[in-house]
C-alpha cells in the first residue's frame, strides 16, 4: 500500500556574482503577473535538457514519479505521459495553480522544506531551479533521497550564474550596461537567500547524502537575440522590475537592456546549468 503526500568565485568578478546569505523568500511568486512567461520562457529554454536527462533514467510505464517546484508544470506531464497508464506522477508546488493536471498525475500543494515526504514511495524525483532558493538544501536533499525507492534516481538541475560572460556587445556603453543588469540581478537574487554557484556543489552533496552513480552534466549555450535564454533574461526586466531597481538600476537602463539583448549584433554564453543525477542503493548495495 503506497504512502499518501502531505498537501568558488572563479568568474563571478565579471558579474559580481558571489553567495552572500540573506533573508529569503522565492524571487519569482506564482502570484506574480509575469508568472506565465516565466514558466514558458523556462520551459523553452532548458525543458530539452531536462527531459532528455530523464529519458537516461529509463522512466517508463508504471513508475511513480515525484516533481518538486513545478512551475507551469511541463515536466511533470511529460512523465505523466512516460508512465502511463499504469504509473503516476506527483505534480508539487507552493502554489499549484499554474499546472494543468492529466490522467496519472495528482498536482498537490506542498512546502518540500516544512511538509513531509512518504519513505520509500518513488523511483524517480526531479527538482529543477529549486533547491538554490532553499536555506536549508541539504536537509531538503537528506528528505528526497529518504523518499526515494531503493535504487531510485534522484536529478537536480540548478543554475552556477557566477558563469555569464558577455562576449559581443555593439559598444563599451552597451557592455557596461550588460554587466551592470547581471550585478544588479544578482544583487536580487542574494537578497533573497539564492546561492547563485549551488549548481556547482550539487554533485558534492548528492554524494553526502548517500546516493551513487552520481552523473553531473554542465551545460552552456550561446545566447542572442531571438534565443530562449536573452528572451528569459528580457523578461526578468519585467518581472523583477521593482527589484532591479532597488538594486540601482533605472527605469531608463532597463529600457536600454531590452533594447540590447533584441540587437542581433549582441551575443553572451549563458551561465551553466549543472543537470546532475544519482541513485539510491539497492538493498544489496546499502548491504556492502
Amino acid at each position: 500500500m503506497r504512502q499518501p503526500l502531505a498537501a568558488d568565485a572563479e568568474g563571478a568578478a565579471e558579474t559580481g556574482c558571489v553567495f552572500d546569505a540573506a533573508e529569503t523568500g522565492y524571487v519569482f511568486d506564482n502570484d506574480n503577473a509575469h508568472s506565465r512567461e516565466q514558466h514558458r520562457c523556462l520551459a523553452e529554454a532548458y525543458d530539452p535538457l531536462t527531459l532528455g536527462r530523464l529519458v537516461e533514467t529509463g522512466v517508463t510505464r508504471g513508475w511513480r514519479c515525484l516533481e518538486v517546484g513545478s512551475g507551469g508544470g511541463t515536466v511533470a506531464r511529460w512523465l505523466a505521459d512516460r508512465v502511463a497508464p499504469t504509473g503516476e506522477v506527483v505534480a508539487t508546488d507552493i502554489k499549484p495553480h499554474h499546472i494543468t493536471d492529466r490522467p496519472g498525475m495528482v498536482v498537490l500543494r506542498h512546502d518540500v522544506t516544512t511538509d513531509p515526504l512518504p519513505e520509500a514511495a518513488f523511483d524517480l524525483i526531479v527538482a529543477r531551479l529549486v533547491l538554490r532558493h532553499l536555506p536549508d538544501r541539504q536537509a531538503v536533499l537528506d528528505k528526497l533521497v529518504a523518499a526515494l525507492k531503493p535504487g531510485g534516481w534522484l536529478q537536480i538541475d540548478e543554475f552556477d550564474t557566477s558563469y555569464e560572460p558577455l562576449l559581443l556587445a555593439p559598444d563599451a556603453h552597451a557592455a557596461q550596461l550588460y554587466r551592470a543588469f547581471l550585478r544588479a540581478k544578482c544583487a536580487v537574487m542574494r537578497a533573497a537567500g539564492v546561492d547563485p554557484q549551488w549548481g556547482r556543489h550539487v554533485p558534492a552533496a548528492l554524494r553526502a547524502a548517500g546516493l551513487v552513480a552520481i552523473d553531473p552534466r554542465p551545460h552552456i549555450t550561446s545566447w542572442h537575440a531571438g534565443s530562449a535564454g536573452l528572451r528569459l533574461a528580457v523578461h526578468h526586466t519585467y518581472h523583477l522590475r521593482d527589484e532591479l531597481i532597488a538594486a540601482g538600476m533605472t527605469e531608463q537602463q532597463l529600457d536600454e537592456v531590452r533594447t540590447l539583448l533584441r540587437d542581433p549584433s549582441f551575443r553572451a554564453a549563458s551561465s551553466v546549468m549543472y543537470s546532475v543525477q544519482g541513485r539510491r542503493p539497492g538493498a544489496e548495495e546499502a548491504a556492502l
